[in-house]
């Protein structure tokens, strides 16, 4: 089976952005517990910059990495930046002086989280913005969303998308606006329900479904995670085949199972980048999906 090699963002809004269909995800990139400098600073400079000499050309960050980290390394590392890079950050959470993960939605967090990121970024507009839904926010979901679209008129934002949604949620941002691309959880091992942030999340293929019926983008975000039965050998089996290691085979899987799917592995290590990239070029068969499921 051969796969499409390339994804439009954004293809049913008034900008298109059309990146490989392998990104990388900057959230492993700080220290323990994403807070703090990277294990190996320099390292993490080499990873940026490999994303680049690879082809890669959509980046996943947020401000709250770190904090701000890895918007600090990727302006390190690649600004001035190439004109087909997009990045794409996230915003609604922010982080505690303890590490914890907290709610940051109400328009002027939202606000204040932009400009940050244009900021840090040495970048006027955002290609693509994330609302991320926290849970325990109190902040009507309208509210958030109508703020994106209102900076997204105002020129800070050039794509709105949504992250860890519910088909609820994704059906009234459709409401809303043009929605240009959903990051939820999505892989081979949690494909039904997925815990994040403490935070049950439930009707992952529904959500898949809406991206599939109006032409939208799924960025998984945890794709390698597994969430497996412990005598669950399939994914073995296949990387046996063909000479690949079971994280090859999660992401060759996902490239496999639509057209829509944008994988975004993320790492701290060199090694382990050059070895997710090498997953672009696995050619799984029919036989090969059908065994997988």
């Amino acid at each position: 089976m051969n796969i499409k090699k390339t994804i439009t963002i954004g293809a049913n809004t008034a900008n298109p952005l059309t990146v490989k269909r392998l990104g990388y995800g900057t959230m492993r990139l700080p220290g323990e517990q994403v807070w703090g400098e990277p294990e190996n600073r320099e390292e993490a400079l080499q990873i940026l910059k490999a994303t680049s000499e690879g082809g890669i050309n959509f980046l996943d960050t947020a401000d709250y990495y770190g904090e701000d980290v890895t918007n600090r390394l990727i302006e390190e590392a690649l600004y001035p930046y190439k004109k087909d890079l997009v990045i794409c950050t996230k915003v609604g959470a922010k982080r505690g002086a303890d590490k914890s993960w907290g709610v940051y939605d109400e328009p002027e967090n939202l606000r204040a989280s932009i400009d940050n990121n244009l900021k840090t970024l040495k970048i006027e507009k955002i290609p693509l913005v994330h609302f991320r839904v926290m849970p325990g926010t109190s902040t009507p979901f309208e509210e958030s969303l109508n703020a994106m679209f209102d900076m997204q008129k105002e020129g800070k934002i050039l794509n709105v998308g949504v992250s860890n949604v519910t088909p609820e949620e994704l059906t009234t941002a459709l409401s809303l606006g043009n929605v240009a691309s959903v990051e939820n959880a999505f892989g081979y091992g949690q494909r039904t329900s997925f815990s994040v942030f403490g935070q049950e999340v439930r009707g992952m293929q529904e959500v898949m479904g809406i991206c599939v019926e109006n032409d939208i983008p799924m960025i998984p975000f945890f794709s390698l995670q597994n969430s497996l039965p412990k005598n669950e050998n399939k994914i073995a089996e296949i990387a046996e085949k063909y000479n690949a290691t079971p994280a090859q085979i999660n992401l060759a899987w996902l490239l496999h199972y639509n057209d829509l799917i944008l994988p975004i592995p993320g790492t701290s290590k060199l090694a382990h980048f050059k070895e997710n990239i090498q997953a672009f070029d696995i050619q799984l068969s029919e036989d090969d999906m059908k065994f997988l499921g």
